[in-house]
């Protein structure tokens, strides 16, 4: 940053962790913010942009960021002071700093919106171990994580909240990836080498779905249930049924959702709310997805008017 510029720069604080930006014109906007877990998972979506800006900081949580659109004129990213990355950020992009490393650099001319993932290292699920030893990257390409980010960044400006067993499985993958394990090189058999659930564990755990539909259900409960490690579990699971299991869980949400249309003179606002989505139009959408139309078409179709709904 030239010291004309510098001279005319605000200093601002990170969001997150300790530091500093020293930044020309910047303007930030929060789009979406979700935490779950008690704080150890955080999901912001935010616009920024800035002509100019030199920062250093060290967070307490590792991030995955992913850059959805826009980018810089400019990017100049140091390990202490060890250059590592000297380029543009751009749509697609991903990035991971650990948890303690400190991040320093600048950016020029930057108009982005992007996706943070913040995860507290001592969360104890599937993966998140193997974030803290790997290594700061920098606006990397990676065609998986872009498109399990993408899809949290679209689902957050739907406003449609992530349910636990989703994040819980889209997070294990991330972290798997980033930490080395490379989910995309197991063999294709990987599945068989691990004990099937059975009809026994099946039922045990549809009947558990069923009495918790209304509220969130994780991916570590499930997992309990069924007597194995999460990461087995998720594989085994998707194995025998065909499907992962938050897909498993929403499913079974719009099919009692069906029920509830045809039979139940309630509106759908209620449904929806009763069936642990987070607002009417993420039921909307969902069912749309699964069974291909709206629920209010579907209510139509069964027979329903409005007048016949109660207020």
């Amino acid at each position: 940053m030239d010291t004309t510029h510098r001279a005319t720069a605000r200093l601002l604080q990170p969001l997150v962790g300790n530091g500093h930006i020293h930044a020309h014109q910047p303007d930030g906007q929060a789009l979406q913010t979700h935490s779950l877990y008690d704080g150890q998972i955080t999901i912001d979506r935010r616009r920024w942009t800035c002509r100019e800006a030199e920062f250093r900081w060290t967070a307490p949580q590792h991030v995955i960021i992913l850059t959805e659109r826009g980018g810089t004129a400019r990017t100049h990213i140091r390990d202490g002071a060890k250059p590592i990355y000297d380029g543009r950020d751009r749509s697609g992009v991903i990035s991971f700093v650990p948890a303690g490393v400190e991040r320093n650099g600048y950016f020029r001319d930057a108009d982005l919106v992007y996706t943070a993932l913040w995860v507290d290292p001592h969360l104890d699920l599937p993966g998140c171990s193997q974030l803290s030893t790997a290594p700061l990257r920098v606006n990397t390409g990676d065609s998986v994580i872009r498109a399990l980010m993408a899809s949290l960044g679209a689902e957050m400006a739907a406003g449609q909240l992530p349910e636990a067993v989703y994040l819980e499985h889209l997070l294990a993958l991330i972290s798997l990836r980033i930490g080395g394990s490379g989910v995309g090189r197991q063999s294709a058999d990987a599945a068989a080498t691990v004990p099937r659930l059975g009809r026994g564990v099946i039922k045990r755990l549809d009947d558990y779905i069923e009495s918790h539909i209304e509220v969130g259900i994780s991916l570590t409960e499930l997992a309990r249930l069924a007597g194995m490690p999460i990461d087995t579990f998720a594989r085994r699971f998707k194995a025998e049924t065909g499907m992962a299991p938050y897909a498993y869980v929403i499913e079974r949400r719009v099919r009692r959702a069906e029920i509830l249309l045809r039979t139940a003179t309630i509106p759908i606002s209620e449904i929806a709310f009763g069936l642990g989505f987070s607002s009417q139009s993420h039921l909307t959408s969902t069912f749309r997805r699964v069974i291909g139309i709206t629920p209010h078409a579907y209510r139509q179709r069964a027979g329903f008017q409005d007048s016949d709904i109660a207020s």
